[in-house]
Formats: structure tokens, C-alpha cells, sequence
């Protein structure tokens, strides 16, 4: 049965992208990955500083979707990389995360949300839940390793 998880209320808010899970990535701490994937989209400039210095992630998500600072060309091409990236960060850095990450077994994880139709699975479940895709890979590396490596 696949979980869902997507409002804060819900169980395994933890997975999301938007939890208060931070981690070190390029040299910089990122207080959440929609901090650190907005800021990609400027990599390079001082947008992408303030972006990372936004004080919660749906201000992070509104700075990165401000048409006034345009994104770097390239930004289809290696979004799912950077969210991949930051998203196994996370989960490296954070024991709490990656418990509930890996509690959920082998399970399809859903990014349900209702207006996302390519992160998430979009209000009819047509969308291309490409996060909850993400998480499962993540997932599958960070079982390899547990499984290699017994915690003590």
C-alpha cells in the first residue's frame, strides 16, 4: 500500500522536502532541501544566498519562483540531480529522517500534493511523482548501505 505524505499534519512529514531537516551541501548549511533546490536555480549569484537565508521554506519556494531573477539555462536538465542531491544530504545528515525514511520498507512513497503534477501525484493521481521516485531511490541506496554496514 503506498504512503502519502505531503501536509505537516501528516504521518511521515519527515520525507518531505519542506521538513526542518538541514544539512551541509556545497560548503553551506541549507535548513531545508526546498531551500537548497531554490537556490540552485540561481547557483552562483547572491540570489541564491539570500534564497538559502529565507526564513522558511515557502518563502524559499516563493524567492525561487520570482520571475524577476532569471534561472539558470540548464535548470530542466539537472533539477532532478539537484534534488536528488539534496535530498539524500538530508537524509544522511538527520538519523530521525532516515529512520522514518527507512521504516517505510520497500512501500511506494507518494509526494501528495494536490497543484504539483511533476513532483507530486496532483489532486486525480495522474501527476508524475517524481519526489516520492526520488525518495524511493535514496531510499534503496541508504537500505544497501545499512544492510553492509550493521548499526552497533
Amino acid at each position: 500500500m503506498p504512503i502519502s505524505f505531503y501536509l505537516s499534519k501528516d504521518p511521515y512529514y519527515e520525507l518531505t522536502n519542506h521538513s526542518a531537516h538541514g544539512f551541509e551541501l556545497d560548503g553551506h548549511f541549507w535548513p531545508t532541501v526546498e531551500h537548497y533546490y531554490q537556490a540552485q536555480k540561481f547557483a552562483g549569484n547572491e540570489y541564491a544566498e539570500a534564497i538559502r537565508n529565507a526564513p522558511n521554506p515557502m518563502a524559499a519556494r516563493r524567492m525561487g519562483r520570482d520571475k524577476e531573477h532569471p534561472i539558470r539555462p540548464d535548470w530542466d536538465e539537472v533539477k532532478e540531480a539537484v534534488m536528488y542531491r539534496a535530498t539524500l544530504a538530508k537524509f544522511e545528515s538527520n538519523p530521525d529522517a532516515l529512520a522514518s525514511l527507512l521504516s517505510t520498507g520497500e512501500e511506494e512513497l507518494v509526494e501528495a500534493s494536490p497543484r504539483d503534477f511533476y513532483w507530486g501525484s496532483g489532486a486525480d493521481d495522474s501527476g508524475l511523482n517524481r519526489y516520492g521516485q526520488i525518495l524511493m531511490q535514496v531510499r534503496a541506496l541508504l537500505q544497501s548501505r545499512s544492510e553492509g554496514h550493521p548499526q552497533e
